[in-house]
Protein backbone atom coordinates (compact mmCIF):
# COMPACT_ATOMS: atom_id res chain seq x y z
CA UNK A 1 0.00 0.00 0.00
CA UNK A 2 1.45 3.42 -0.93
CA UNK A 3 2.82 5.43 1.97
CA UNK A 4 0.67 8.41 0.99
CA UNK A 5 -2.50 6.31 1.29
CA UNK A 6 -1.49 5.06 4.73
CA UNK A 7 -0.71 8.57 5.91
CA UNK A 8 -4.04 9.87 4.69
CA UNK A 9 -5.89 7.01 6.39
CA UNK A 10 -4.10 7.65 9.68
CA UNK A 11 -4.72 11.40 9.45
CA UNK A 12 -8.43 10.91 8.79
CA UNK A 13 -8.66 8.44 11.66
CA UNK A 14 -7.12 10.70 14.31
CA UNK A 15 -8.14 14.14 13.05
CA UNK A 16 -11.00 16.18 14.48
CA UNK A 17 -10.89 14.73 17.98
CA UNK A 18 -10.39 17.20 20.86
CA UNK A 19 -7.19 17.40 22.88
CA UNK A 20 -9.00 16.25 26.02
CA UNK A 21 -9.88 12.99 24.27
CA UNK A 22 -6.22 12.24 23.57
CA UNK A 23 -5.26 12.82 27.19
CA UNK A 24 -8.04 10.44 28.22
CA UNK A 25 -6.83 7.98 25.57
CA UNK A 26 -3.27 8.29 26.91
CA UNK A 27 -4.49 7.57 30.44
CA UNK A 28 -6.29 4.45 29.19
CA UNK A 29 -3.19 3.21 27.34
CA UNK A 30 -0.94 3.72 30.37
CA UNK A 31 -3.48 1.94 32.57
CA UNK A 32 -3.61 -1.11 30.30
CA UNK A 33 0.16 -1.19 29.81
CA UNK A 34 0.44 -1.69 33.55
CA UNK A 35 -2.35 -4.27 33.91
CA UNK A 36 -0.12 -7.08 35.14
CA UNK A 37 -2.11 -8.42 38.10
CA UNK A 38 -5.12 -9.70 36.14
CA UNK A 39 -2.74 -11.60 33.86
CA UNK A 40 -0.73 -13.49 36.48
CA UNK A 41 -3.14 -13.61 39.46
CA UNK A 42 -4.00 -17.31 39.02
CA UNK A 43 -0.32 -18.26 38.62
CA UNK A 44 0.62 -16.11 41.59
CA UNK A 45 -1.90 -17.81 43.88
CA UNK A 46 -1.26 -21.39 42.74
CA UNK A 47 2.47 -21.44 41.98
CA UNK A 48 3.93 -18.77 44.24
CA UNK A 49 1.55 -19.00 47.22
CA UNK A 50 0.70 -22.69 46.85
CA UNK A 51 -3.08 -22.33 47.03
CA UNK A 52 -5.49 -24.63 45.20
CA UNK A 53 -7.11 -23.94 41.87
CA UNK A 54 -10.47 -23.73 43.64
CA UNK A 55 -9.20 -20.96 45.89
CA UNK A 56 -7.78 -19.11 42.87
CA UNK A 57 -11.21 -19.38 41.23
CA UNK A 58 -12.87 -18.02 44.38
CA UNK A 59 -10.53 -15.01 44.39
CA UNK A 60 -11.25 -14.40 40.71
CA UNK A 61 -14.99 -14.53 41.42
CA UNK A 62 -14.67 -12.06 44.30
CA UNK A 63 -12.67 -9.76 42.03
CA UNK A 64 -15.51 -9.93 39.49
CA UNK A 65 -18.13 -9.41 42.20
CA UNK A 66 -16.37 -6.21 43.21
CA UNK A 67 -16.72 -5.03 39.62
CA UNK A 68 -20.45 -5.77 39.68
CA UNK A 69 -20.94 -3.70 42.82
CA UNK A 70 -18.87 -0.76 41.61
CA UNK A 71 -20.59 -0.57 38.21
CA UNK A 72 -23.70 1.02 39.70
CA UNK A 73 -21.97 2.92 42.49
CA UNK A 74 -19.47 4.50 40.08
CA UNK A 75 -22.27 5.38 37.65
CA UNK A 76 -24.07 7.33 40.36
CA UNK A 77 -20.82 9.03 41.45
CA UNK A 78 -20.08 10.00 37.84
CA UNK A 79 -23.38 11.87 37.55
CA UNK A 80 -23.51 13.28 41.07
CA UNK A 81 -19.90 14.32 41.74
CA UNK A 82 -18.47 14.52 38.24
CA UNK A 83 -16.35 12.48 35.85
CA UNK A 84 -12.96 13.82 37.00
CA UNK A 85 -13.42 13.22 40.77
CA UNK A 86 -14.74 9.71 40.11
CA UNK A 87 -11.75 8.90 37.91
CA UNK A 88 -9.31 10.24 40.48
CA UNK A 89 -10.90 8.32 43.36
CA UNK A 90 -11.07 5.12 41.28
CA UNK A 91 -7.48 5.27 40.09
CA UNK A 92 -5.93 6.24 43.42
CA UNK A 93 -7.98 3.51 45.13
CA UNK A 94 -6.89 1.00 42.51
CA UNK A 95 -3.24 1.88 43.01
CA UNK A 96 -3.51 1.56 46.79
CA UNK A 97 -5.47 -1.71 46.79
CA UNK A 98 -3.23 -3.36 44.16
CA UNK A 99 -0.09 -2.46 46.12
CA UNK A 100 -1.73 -3.74 49.33
CA UNK A 101 -2.69 -7.03 47.64
CA UNK A 102 0.96 -7.75 46.90
CA UNK A 103 1.77 -7.76 50.62
CA UNK A 104 -1.18 -9.87 51.82
CA UNK A 105 -0.33 -13.31 53.26
CA UNK A 106 -3.54 -14.55 54.90
CA UNK A 107 -5.96 -16.23 52.44
CA UNK A 108 -8.96 -14.37 53.85
CA UNK A 109 -7.12 -11.05 53.54
CA UNK A 110 -6.09 -11.84 49.96
CA UNK A 111 -9.70 -12.61 49.03
CA UNK A 112 -10.98 -9.44 50.71
CA UNK A 113 -8.43 -7.16 49.08
CA UNK A 114 -9.05 -8.82 45.69
CA UNK A 115 -12.69 -7.80 46.08
CA UNK A 116 -11.57 -4.21 46.75
CA UNK A 117 -9.28 -4.28 43.69
CA UNK A 118 -12.23 -5.42 41.56
CA UNK A 119 -14.37 -2.59 42.89
CA UNK A 120 -11.73 0.10 42.40
CA UNK A 121 -10.49 -0.98 38.98
CA UNK A 122 -13.97 -1.25 37.48
CA UNK A 123 -15.16 2.08 38.95
CA UNK A 124 -13.36 4.15 36.33
CA UNK A 125 -15.21 2.68 33.33
CA UNK A 126 -18.52 4.59 33.59
CA UNK A 127 -16.61 7.84 34.15
CA UNK A 128 -14.29 7.28 31.16
CA UNK A 129 -17.16 6.45 28.83
CA UNK A 130 -19.30 9.36 30.06
CA UNK A 131 -16.42 11.83 29.72
CA UNK A 132 -15.67 10.57 26.22
CA UNK A 133 -19.31 11.08 25.24
CA UNK A 134 -19.19 14.58 26.74
CA UNK A 135 -16.14 15.84 24.86
CA UNK A 136 -16.48 14.12 21.45
CA UNK A 137 -18.92 15.19 18.74
CA UNK A 138 -21.76 12.70 18.08
CA UNK A 139 -20.56 11.96 14.55
CA UNK A 140 -17.08 11.10 15.88
CA UNK A 141 -18.07 8.94 18.84
CA UNK A 142 -17.86 5.54 17.16
CA UNK A 143 -14.35 6.43 15.97
CA UNK A 144 -13.39 7.69 19.44
CA UNK A 145 -14.70 4.59 21.23
CA UNK A 146 -12.92 2.42 18.68
CA UNK A 147 -9.61 4.21 19.25
CA UNK A 148 -10.07 3.79 23.00
CA UNK A 149 -10.82 0.09 22.56
CA UNK A 150 -7.70 -0.18 20.40
CA UNK A 151 -5.63 1.39 23.18
CA UNK A 152 -7.07 -1.08 25.70
CA UNK A 153 -6.08 -4.07 23.58
CA UNK A 154 -2.70 -2.69 22.58
CA UNK A 155 -1.86 -2.06 26.22
CA UNK A 156 -3.13 -5.48 27.26
CA UNK A 157 -1.09 -7.23 24.56
CA UNK A 158 2.10 -5.51 25.70
CA UNK A 159 1.38 -6.00 29.41
CA UNK A 160 0.65 -9.72 28.89
CA UNK A 161 4.15 -10.17 27.47
CA UNK A 162 5.71 -8.04 30.19
CA UNK A 163 3.81 -9.85 32.94
CA UNK A 164 5.57 -13.12 32.11
CA UNK A 165 9.02 -11.59 32.45
CA UNK A 166 8.13 -9.68 35.61
CA UNK A 167 6.60 -12.80 37.22
CA UNK A 168 9.87 -14.69 36.71
CA UNK A 169 11.70 -11.94 38.57
CA UNK A 170 9.21 -11.02 41.30
CA UNK A 171 5.43 -11.16 41.61
CA UNK A 172 5.56 -8.33 44.14
CA UNK A 173 7.30 -6.16 41.54
CA UNK A 174 4.32 -6.70 39.25
CA UNK A 175 1.89 -5.47 41.90
CA UNK A 176 3.98 -2.40 42.63
CA UNK A 177 4.57 -1.54 38.96
CA UNK A 178 0.84 -1.71 38.25
CA UNK A 179 0.14 0.49 41.29
CA UNK A 180 2.73 3.02 40.10
CA UNK A 181 1.40 3.18 36.53
CA UNK A 182 -2.15 3.60 37.83
CA UNK A 183 -0.94 6.59 39.85
CA UNK A 184 0.52 8.00 36.63
CA UNK A 185 -2.95 7.71 35.09
CA UNK A 186 -4.40 9.61 38.04
CA UNK A 187 -1.80 12.33 37.57
CA UNK A 188 -2.70 12.67 33.87
CA UNK A 189 -6.38 13.04 34.78
CA UNK A 190 -5.58 15.58 37.52
CA UNK A 191 -3.20 17.67 35.41
CA UNK A 192 -4.71 17.54 31.93
CA UNK A 193 -8.44 16.76 32.05
CA UNK A 194 -11.00 19.39 33.06
CA UNK A 195 -14.37 18.34 34.41
CA UNK A 196 -16.77 17.58 31.54
CA UNK A 197 -19.97 17.04 33.51
CA UNK A 198 -22.70 19.09 31.76
CA UNK A 199 -24.03 22.14 33.57
CA UNK A 200 -27.76 21.84 34.05
CA UNK A 201 -28.95 25.33 33.07
CA UNK A 202 -32.72 24.97 32.99
CA UNK A 203 -33.61 22.69 35.87
CA UNK A 204 -37.31 22.95 35.27
CA UNK A 205 -36.90 21.30 31.87
CA UNK A 206 -34.50 18.61 33.12
CA UNK A 207 -36.17 15.83 35.14
CA UNK A 208 -33.94 14.10 37.66
CA UNK A 209 -32.27 10.90 36.48
CA UNK A 210 -31.86 8.17 39.07
CA UNK A 211 -31.24 4.44 38.94
CA UNK A 212 -35.00 3.97 38.91
CA UNK A 213 -35.15 6.04 35.71
CA UNK A 214 -32.62 3.73 34.11
CA UNK A 215 -34.45 0.58 35.22
CA UNK A 216 -37.76 1.91 33.87
CA UNK A 217 -36.20 2.74 30.50
CA UNK A 218 -37.47 -0.28 28.61
CA UNK A 219 -35.53 0.25 25.40
CA UNK A 220 -32.24 0.85 27.18
CA UNK A 221 -32.65 -2.09 29.57
CA UNK A 222 -33.34 -4.26 26.52
CA UNK A 223 -29.99 -3.11 25.14
CA UNK A 224 -28.38 -4.02 28.48
CA UNK A 225 -29.98 -7.48 28.29
CA UNK A 226 -28.77 -8.01 24.73
CA UNK A 227 -25.32 -6.77 25.73
CA UNK A 228 -25.30 -9.37 28.51
CA UNK A 229 -26.05 -12.13 25.98
CA UNK A 230 -23.29 -10.96 23.64
CA UNK A 231 -20.86 -10.67 26.57
CA UNK A 232 -21.66 -14.27 27.61
CA UNK A 233 -20.58 -15.39 24.15
CA UNK A 234 -17.37 -13.35 24.06
CA UNK A 235 -16.41 -14.49 27.59
CA UNK A 236 -16.05 -18.04 26.26
CA UNK A 237 -12.78 -17.05 24.65
CA UNK A 238 -11.15 -16.91 28.07
CA UNK A 239 -13.42 -19.37 29.90
CA UNK A 240 -14.84 -22.14 27.74
CA UNK A 241 -12.16 -22.27 25.04
CA UNK A 242 -9.16 -23.14 27.28
CA UNK A 243 -11.19 -25.84 29.07
CA UNK A 244 -12.38 -27.37 25.78
CA UNK A 245 -8.91 -27.28 24.24
CA UNK A 246 -7.42 -28.84 27.37
CA UNK A 247 -9.95 -31.69 27.36
CA UNK A 248 -9.21 -32.26 23.67
CA UNK A 249 -5.53 -32.79 24.47
CA UNK A 250 -4.12 -29.42 23.46
CA UNK A 251 -1.47 -27.69 25.57
CA UNK A 252 -1.61 -24.23 27.18
CA UNK A 253 0.85 -23.11 24.51
CA UNK A 254 -1.62 -24.18 21.82
CA UNK A 255 -4.34 -22.12 23.48
CA UNK A 256 -1.98 -19.15 23.81
CA UNK A 257 -1.13 -19.39 20.11
CA UNK A 258 -4.79 -19.36 19.10
CA UNK A 259 -5.67 -16.49 21.45
CA UNK A 260 -2.69 -14.41 20.39
CA UNK A 261 -4.47 -13.95 17.07
CA UNK A 262 -7.26 -12.13 18.92
CA UNK A 263 -4.96 -9.39 20.20
CA UNK A 264 -3.02 -9.10 16.95
CA UNK A 265 -6.20 -8.76 14.86
CA UNK A 266 -7.63 -6.07 17.13
CA UNK A 267 -4.42 -4.05 17.08
CA UNK A 268 -4.05 -4.36 13.29
CA UNK A 269 -7.67 -4.18 12.12
CA UNK A 270 -9.54 -2.05 14.70
CA UNK A 271 -8.77 1.29 13.06
CA UNK A 272 -9.31 0.33 9.38
CA UNK A 273 -12.51 -1.59 10.20
CA UNK A 274 -13.79 1.40 12.16
CA UNK A 275 -13.21 3.63 9.13
CA UNK A 276 -15.42 1.23 7.16
CA UNK A 277 -18.27 1.01 9.72
CA UNK A 278 -18.15 4.53 11.18
CA UNK A 279 -21.18 5.96 9.38
CA UNK A 280 -23.09 2.76 8.69
CA UNK A 281 -26.40 1.63 10.16
CA UNK A 282 -25.73 0.56 13.79
CA UNK A 283 -28.66 -1.87 13.71
CA UNK A 284 -27.15 -3.90 10.90
CA UNK A 285 -23.72 -3.78 12.49
CA UNK A 286 -25.03 -5.08 15.83
CA UNK A 287 -27.15 -7.77 14.19
CA UNK A 288 -24.28 -9.00 12.02
CA UNK A 289 -21.67 -8.83 14.80
CA UNK A 290 -23.90 -10.72 17.26
CA UNK A 291 -24.62 -13.52 14.82
CA UNK A 292 -20.98 -13.60 13.68
CA UNK A 293 -19.85 -13.93 17.31
CA UNK A 294 -22.30 -16.75 18.00
CA UNK A 295 -21.41 -18.76 14.93
CA UNK A 296 -17.71 -17.96 15.29
CA UNK A 297 -17.75 -19.79 18.60
CA UNK A 298 -20.18 -22.34 17.17
CA UNK A 299 -17.58 -23.35 14.57
CA UNK A 300 -15.30 -24.36 17.45
CA UNK A 301 -17.34 -27.59 17.69
CA UNK A 302 -15.72 -28.68 14.41
CA UNK A 303 -12.15 -27.69 15.36
CA UNK A 304 -9.63 -30.53 15.55
CA UNK A 305 -6.35 -28.70 15.16
CA UNK A 306 -4.68 -25.52 16.36
CA UNK A 307 -5.09 -24.06 12.87
CA UNK A 308 -8.87 -24.53 12.90
CA UNK A 309 -9.15 -23.18 16.44
CA UNK A 310 -7.20 -20.13 15.27
CA UNK A 311 -9.58 -19.71 12.33
CA UNK A 312 -12.58 -19.64 14.68
CA UNK A 313 -10.82 -17.02 16.81
CA UNK A 314 -10.45 -14.89 13.66
CA UNK A 315 -14.20 -15.07 13.03
CA UNK A 316 -15.38 -13.98 16.47
CA UNK A 317 -12.59 -11.43 16.82
CA UNK A 318 -13.93 -9.65 13.73
CA UNK A 319 -17.33 -9.60 15.43
CA UNK A 320 -15.70 -8.12 18.55
CA UNK A 321 -14.01 -5.37 16.54
CA UNK A 322 -17.36 -4.32 15.03
CA UNK A 323 -19.51 -4.81 18.13
CA UNK A 324 -17.48 -2.97 20.80
CA UNK A 325 -17.49 0.63 19.47
CA UNK A 326 -20.95 0.31 17.88
CA UNK A 327 -22.62 -0.88 21.07
CA UNK A 328 -20.88 1.71 23.23
CA UNK A 329 -22.01 4.44 20.81
CA UNK A 330 -25.58 3.14 21.02
CA UNK A 331 -25.51 3.33 24.82
CA UNK A 332 -24.48 7.00 24.63
CA UNK A 333 -27.19 7.67 22.06
CA UNK A 334 -29.88 6.28 24.34
CA UNK A 335 -28.61 8.03 27.49
CA UNK A 336 -29.94 11.38 28.75
CA UNK A 337 -27.08 13.88 28.98
CA UNK A 338 -27.35 14.32 32.75
CA UNK A 339 -27.69 10.56 33.32
CA UNK A 340 -24.77 9.30 31.27
CA UNK A 341 -22.89 8.02 34.30
CA UNK A 342 -25.77 5.91 35.58
CA UNK A 343 -26.56 4.61 32.09
CA UNK A 344 -22.91 3.72 31.46
CA UNK A 345 -22.76 2.07 34.88
CA UNK A 346 -25.73 -0.14 34.03
CA UNK A 347 -24.15 -1.03 30.69
CA UNK A 348 -20.86 -1.90 32.44
CA UNK A 349 -22.87 -4.05 34.84
CA UNK A 350 -24.00 -6.28 31.95
CA UNK A 351 -20.38 -7.21 31.19
CA UNK A 352 -19.46 -7.61 34.85
CA UNK A 353 -22.38 -10.00 35.38
CA UNK A 354 -21.41 -11.94 32.26
CA UNK A 355 -17.90 -12.39 33.67
CA UNK A 356 -19.50 -14.02 36.75
CA UNK A 357 -22.08 -16.17 34.94
CA UNK A 358 -19.93 -17.35 32.01
CA UNK A 359 -17.48 -19.51 34.03
CA UNK A 360 -20.32 -21.29 35.83
CA UNK A 361 -22.34 -21.73 32.63
CA UNK A 362 -19.45 -23.08 30.55
CA UNK A 363 -18.31 -25.44 33.31
CA UNK A 364 -21.77 -26.93 33.82
CA UNK A 365 -22.47 -27.36 30.11
CA UNK A 366 -19.08 -28.94 29.37
CA UNK A 367 -19.26 -31.30 32.38
CA UNK A 368 -22.81 -32.46 31.76
CA UNK A 369 -23.16 -32.40 27.98
CA UNK A 370 -19.75 -31.82 26.41
CA UNK A 371 -17.99 -28.91 24.74
CA UNK A 372 -19.92 -29.31 21.47
CA UNK A 373 -23.13 -28.34 23.27
CA UNK A 374 -21.47 -25.21 24.64
CA UNK A 375 -20.50 -24.07 21.14
CA UNK A 376 -23.98 -24.84 19.85
CA UNK A 377 -25.43 -22.81 22.71
CA UNK A 378 -23.16 -19.90 21.74
CA UNK A 379 -24.59 -20.00 18.20
CA UNK A 380 -28.13 -19.93 19.60
CA UNK A 381 -27.39 -17.06 22.01
CA UNK A 382 -25.70 -15.02 19.25
CA UNK A 383 -28.68 -15.54 16.97
CA UNK A 384 -31.14 -14.51 19.70
CA UNK A 385 -29.10 -11.37 20.39
CA UNK A 386 -28.99 -10.50 16.68
CA UNK A 387 -32.75 -10.89 16.33
CA UNK A 388 -33.21 -8.84 19.48
CA UNK A 389 -31.20 -5.95 18.06
CA UNK A 390 -33.13 -6.14 14.78
CA UNK A 391 -36.48 -5.86 16.58
CA UNK A 392 -35.38 -3.31 19.18
CA UNK A 393 -33.89 -0.80 16.76
CA UNK A 394 -36.52 -0.82 14.02
CA UNK A 395 -37.77 2.64 14.95
CA UNK A 396 -34.58 4.08 16.36
CA UNK A 397 -34.28 7.65 14.99
CA UNK A 398 -31.17 8.67 13.13
CA UNK A 399 -28.64 10.82 14.96
CA UNK A 400 -29.31 13.79 12.70
CA UNK A 401 -33.06 13.65 13.27
CA UNK A 402 -32.45 13.51 17.01
CA UNK A 403 -30.08 16.46 17.13
CA UNK A 404 -31.87 18.78 14.71
CA UNK A 405 -34.80 19.73 17.03
CA UNK A 406 -32.36 20.42 19.87
CA UNK A 407 -30.23 22.70 17.69
CA UNK A 408 -33.26 24.52 16.33
CA UNK A 409 -34.74 25.07 19.79
CA UNK A 410 -31.44 26.29 21.18
CA UNK A 411 -30.84 28.67 18.28
CA UNK A 412 -34.38 30.01 18.49
CA UNK A 413 -33.52 31.38 21.94
CA UNK A 414 -30.48 33.26 20.57
CA UNK A 415 -31.37 36.49 18.74
CA UNK A 416 -29.62 36.87 15.41
CA UNK A 417 -28.19 33.38 15.35
CA UNK A 418 -27.73 31.91 11.88
CA UNK A 419 -29.91 28.94 10.81
CA UNK A 420 -28.88 25.55 12.11
CA UNK A 421 -27.32 22.96 9.89
CA UNK A 422 -26.70 19.28 10.43
CA UNK A 423 -23.00 19.94 10.88
CA UNK A 424 -23.67 22.11 13.94
CA UNK A 425 -24.22 21.16 17.51
CA UNK A 426 -24.91 22.90 20.79
CA UNK A 427 -22.08 24.06 23.03
CA UNK A 428 -22.55 23.32 26.69
CA UNK A 429 -20.34 24.79 29.41
CA UNK A 430 -18.19 22.18 31.11
CA UNK A 431 -16.18 23.15 34.16
CA UNK A 432 -13.86 26.11 33.71
CA UNK A 433 -14.16 26.17 29.94
CA UNK A 434 -16.62 25.27 27.24
CA UNK A 435 -16.06 22.26 25.06
CA UNK A 436 -17.50 23.09 21.66
CA UNK A 437 -18.91 20.30 19.54
CA UNK A 438 -19.39 22.13 16.30
CA UNK A 439 -19.46 25.86 15.46
CA UNK A 440 -20.27 28.05 18.44
CA UNK A 441 -23.44 30.10 18.62
CA UNK A 442 -22.89 33.74 17.72
CA UNK A 443 -24.61 35.42 20.69
CA UNK A 444 -22.29 33.96 23.28
CA UNK A 445 -23.56 35.91 26.33
CA UNK A 446 -27.04 34.44 25.96
CA UNK A 447 -27.31 31.16 27.87
CA UNK A 448 -28.32 28.17 25.79
CA UNK A 449 -30.88 25.93 27.52
CA UNK A 450 -29.90 22.31 27.87
CA UNK A 451 -32.72 20.12 26.64
CA UNK A 452 -32.98 16.79 28.40
CA UNK A 453 -34.63 14.01 26.38
CA UNK A 454 -37.53 11.95 27.60
CA UNK A 455 -36.83 8.40 28.75
CA UNK A 456 -35.46 6.40 25.86
CA UNK A 457 -38.19 3.79 26.15
CA UNK A 458 -40.69 6.33 24.90
CA UNK A 459 -38.62 8.30 22.42
CA UNK A 460 -34.85 7.88 22.59
CA UNK A 461 -33.31 11.27 21.95
CA UNK A 462 -29.97 12.87 22.59
CA UNK A 463 -29.40 16.39 23.76
CA UNK A 464 -26.43 18.56 23.02
CA UNK A 465 -23.14 16.83 23.68
CA UNK A 466 -21.91 18.11 26.98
Amino acid sequence: MPVAVVRRAVRETVSGLPREFWWLWTSTLINRLGAFVATFMALYLTLDRGYSASYAGLVASLHGLGGVVSSLVAGVMTDRFGRRPTLLVAQVSTAGSVALLGFMQDPVAIAGVAFLVGMASNASRPAVQAMMADIVRPEDRVRAFSLNYWAVNLGFAVSSIGAGFIAEFSYLAGFLIEAGMTLVCAFVVFAKLPESKPVQVAKETAPAVGLGTVLRDGRFMSVVGLSFLVALVFQQGSVGLPIAMGEAGFTPADYGTAMAVNGVMIVVLQIPVTRFIEHRDPRRLLVVSSILAGYGFGLTAFAGSVGVFTLTVCVWTLAEIVNAPTQTGLVVRLSPVHGRGRYQGMYTLSWALASLVAPVMSGLVIDRFGAAYLWGLCAVVGTVAGLGYALLMRRLPTEDSVLAPVRDSARASVPGARPASLADDVTVEVGPAAVGCGPALEAAPVPVPVLIPAPASASPTESAPA
